[in-house]
């Protein structure tokens, strides 16, 4: 048993280096998907911060309204960087690499293990440089250390719930065009939840999507962290949905990993 545990750990640790070389070598992907809230951030803060901020406070106030709106974008960000994988594991899919994986002597599971845990590896890496431009732009916490390590254990365990359905998406997409298009709302949610907007503040007919979509408990969990604010039942919320979305993502994608290729 240890044996083939640490023969799993050392095919998986040569398949995340291999992850990594091919992220650097081909990083124009990761930077589009970093970009992308990078952006939205700028756009939200600078075009929209002092209109948006009336909504919150009654008056215009760019700062509240970057303190708002960065777990937000943390959260788009987590939803983007795992698009990337889906993209990488459709790739090696369609290009055959996979298929002559398992016909060598290696750990089945270390392909797909090493490819989330890349994943998780570029979640965390853009996370930090958007909570740089965040800070740079103004963005103020009054987080103690343990909320701190928190918010970064919440954020880690919500890209390993998204990293693992995002490479179920690129096991099951034709191309990587259609692997990036059918997880386009892992990064598509955020926006339809409380990132940019308090919940209250939507229509009734649609309130009760974004409070309770995944997106929404991630956030204000995340929010309730950063800024101090009372996180309740979001707190719940928020792990129960990233644990099933983790066992979700796991269970689909060493199904497809694991059937027969010639029945794709």
């Amino acid at each position: 048993m240890s044996s083939s545990l640490s023969l799993t750990v050392r095919d998986s640790s040569t398949m995340l280096r291999r992850n990594l070389l091919h992220a650097r070598r081909y990083p124009s992907l990761t930077l589009q998907l970093l970009l992308t809230p990078v952006v939205l951030l700028l756009i939200f803060v600078y075009v929209f911060g002092d209109v948006m901020s009336t909504g919150l406070g009654g008056h215009a106030d760019r700062s509240a309204y970057i303190a708002y709106v960065v777990p937000g974008i943390l959260m788009m960000t987590v939803g983007g960087a795992s698009l990337g994988t889906a993209v990488s594991v459709c790739t090696d899919m369609t290009e055959g690499i996979i298929a002559r994986f398992r016909t060598m002597a290696i750990s089945r599971g270390s392909v797909l293990f090493g490819h989330v845990a890349g994943g998780v590896l570029q979640v965390m890496i853009s996370v930090v440089l958007v909570i740089g431009v965040a800070l740079a732009i103004g963005f103020r916490t009054d987080a103690t250390p343990l909320e701190w390590l928190a918010a970064a254990g919440l954020t880690a365990l919500v890209g390993l719930a998204l990293t693992w359905l995002a490479v179920g998406i690129g096991l099951s997409s034709p191309n990587a065009e259609g692997a990036s298009n059918t997880g386009l709302p892992l990064m598509v949610l955020p926006l339809l939840g409380s990132a940019f907007v308090p919940v209250d503040s939507m229509p009734g007919w649609f309130r009760w999507f974004a409070e309770y979509q995944p997106f929404s408990p991630f956030i204000e969990t995340l929010r309730g962290l950063l800024l101090g604010d009372a996180i309740g039942k979001n707190g719940w919320l928020a792990l129960g949905w990233a644990v099933a979305l983790t066992v979700l993502g796991w269970m689909w994608s060493t199904s497809l990993f694991n059937r027969d290729p010639s029945s794709r």
